[in-house]
């Protein structure tokens, strides 16, 4: 279960309404509102903070969302990309937080086929490691937890015979297959962004909150754009989901009006590592090794060209988590553990990418941090006007804690769960509606064939690569991008390969895309493809074709 812990008890039973249509039904009448610009500020643009604006957004509240940095700019495009329960955890006993994850999987690989699927998992055996009928045991528990209705279940595999054996060192002859997700991270946080701005919220990027001043009848938060601009909110609740910053902010921004601490837990700041290297092998599994230190890594089937090997995890301590990065020993941790089971041995020039994130884990006193609990907790406090704290969580269970999230802000601001309910699970996110090109779905990894074929056959001028590198990126969203062209000309320049000025004027006013990072490591992986010429073309685009509106866009 998640965990849900009150310092007060609740507010008033002021409410507000949104006469959206588009917002969920059922949303009653409310008194008038106070003279507030929004009922929720949230602090923080990565997963947790857009999975909530999204969620309390189409229940009907007004939402403001600032980000100091681009979306998804920090730890929620540095993860493993995975979908999954966290195998591992069950050794230490974390049956609940593995359920929850393993009963989200499907829900959202249903709501976004273009950017999340199913992938198999391979692990070879290493008797020197945990025994056999320890992983049995494992996986049975993993593929019993939660109900899946898309996923397979797992089995035991003759690595001598299987394609996953061949790129292995000979010692490795038995091994175990099973199923998780595969997600592109930033993706995932910006379709969230779009669903919560479709419903009427307000997304500031590039906008940091400066200070927050609480008061019995609600905060005045000061934001402070990269232009110097300054605005001043006026909000009734503030929600702080600013990750790896979230204790900093109630230490540093947020003011009490009785002057009281609002900083009552502590997060434990572990640095996750991985690097890239070129394609190590052909078939589409993604592998899970074991280590001697009992860790494990993951060697996983990245951009068609590469192979994506991770993760660490170092105790991060004084250091601002914005700066950091791979060390020497990190890259020589992953390439030593890989070439325990690669018959070609990894070294470290062989890596043409790293990116490291901070994962913000509540401190439980464990001395691994590997074994810190991955699961959240949201810390209410009404002492005045409401404060929520997201501490900690992992991305697949995102929507989870956005829901719940949702709720607690909702009974702090006086209406329930059952005044304006939970509206996420089975919804689908930007682009995930796949039914007005493929009609009804049917499995989300065979509904995204369909719907490239679709697109291919609508648009046979865009080529087979980039037709499904755009069906990837956009979904069902394609529409939008395209338009009326009906050849490449229609598409403009084009300013890297296989990327067009159309495409960039889509990122600029629709995703709120400003850098050639944001659009070459963030809205796309293209940069990992490109050189550095190339990468430097799309740079001075940007930089000579500024986003216009830029606060429209917003």
């Amino acid at each position: 279960m998640k965990k849900l812990e009150n310092t007060m008890a609740a507010v008033s039973d002021e409410s507000h309404a949104s006469t959206d249509p588009s917002s969920v039904s059922a949303i009653p009448s409310a008194s008038p509102a106070p003279a507030t610009d929004c009922d929720v500020l949230i602090v923080g643009g990565g997963i947790n903070g857009c999975g909530i604006a999204r969620d309390l957004a189409g229940r009907g509240w007004r939402v403001v969302l600032c980000e100091k940095d681009d979306l998804a700019s920090h730890t929620s495009s540095s993860s493993t990309k995975l979908i999954h329960g966290g195998l591992r955890y069950l050794e230490y006993y974390e049956f609940s937080l593995v359920r929850k994850a393993l009963q989200e999987r499907e829900v959202l690989l249903k709501s976004a086929p273009h950017i999340m699927w199913p992938l198999r998992f391979v692990m070879p055996h290493d008797p020197s490691m945990r025994p056999a009928w320890m992983i049995r045991i494992g996986l049975f528990m993993y593929d019993h937890l939660a109900r899946r209705e898309v996923l397979p279940g797992s089995r035991s595999v003759d690595l001598r015979a299987h394609a996953a054996g061949k790129p292995l060192k000979a010692q490795y002859k038995r091994g175990f297959i099973y199923s998780d997700g595969w997600v592109d991270d930033a993706r995932l946080v910006v379709l969230n962004a779009l669903d919560a701005k479709a419903r009427g919220a307000e997304i500031l990027t590039r906008t940091r909150c400066v200070n927050a001043q609480r008061d019995a009848g609600g905060w005045t938060a000061t934001l402070l754009g990269t232009d110097g601009a300054k605005r001043t909110l006026r909000a009734r609740a503030v929600v702080n989901a600013a990750g790896p910053w979230a204790e900093s902010f109630l230490r540093g921004v947020a003011q009490s009006a009785k002057g009281e601490a609002l900083a009552t837990k502590s997060l434990r700041l572990v640095k996750g590592s991985h690097i890239v290297v070129p394609r190590l092998f052909e078939h589409d599994h993604a592998y899970i090794f074991q280590n001697p230190d009992k860790r494990i890594i993951f060697a996983i089937p990245y951009q068609d060209e590469f192979t994506l090997i991770g993760t660490t995890d170092i105790e991060l301590t004084g250091d601002d988590p914005g700066a950091a990065r791979i060390a020497q020993e990190e890259v020589e941790y992953l390439c030593t553990q890989a070439s325990r089971y690669f018959e070609k041995p990894i070294a470290p020039s062989d890596v043409v990418w790293t990116y490291s994130g901070v994962r913000p884990l509540l401190d439980d006193d464990s001395g691994d941090p590997s074994a810190v609990t991955r699961d959240y907790m949201l810390e209410s406090n009404t002492t005045a006007a409401p404060l929520l704290s997201v501490w900690g969580g992992k991305i697949t269970t995102f929507r989870k804690l956005a829901e719940d999230a949702a709720d607690e802000v909702g009974r702090m601001l006086g209406q329930s769960a059952q005044q304006r309910p939970a509206w996420t699970d089975g919804a689908f996110l930007a682009g995930g509606d796949l039914s007005s090109w493929i009609g009804a779905a049917r499995r989300p990894d065979d509904d995204f064939e369909r719907f490239v074929e679709a697109v291919q056959a609508r648009h046979p001028w865009l080529g087979s690569h980039l037709a499904r590198r755009l069906a990837r990126a956009y979904g069902a969203r394609i529409a939008d991008l395209l338009g009326d062209a009906k050849a490449m000309a229609d598409l403009g320049c084009e300013v890297a390969p296989g990327l067009h000025e159309r495409e960039l004027r889509f990122l600029q006013d629709n995703e709120w895309a400003v850098s050639a990072e944001d659009v070459l490591w963030r809205r796309s992986k293209l940069g990992l493809h490109y050189t550095p010429e190339q990468r430097e073309q799309v740079a001075r685009w940007l930089r000579q074709q500024p986003q216009q509106a830029r606060a429209g866009s917003n």
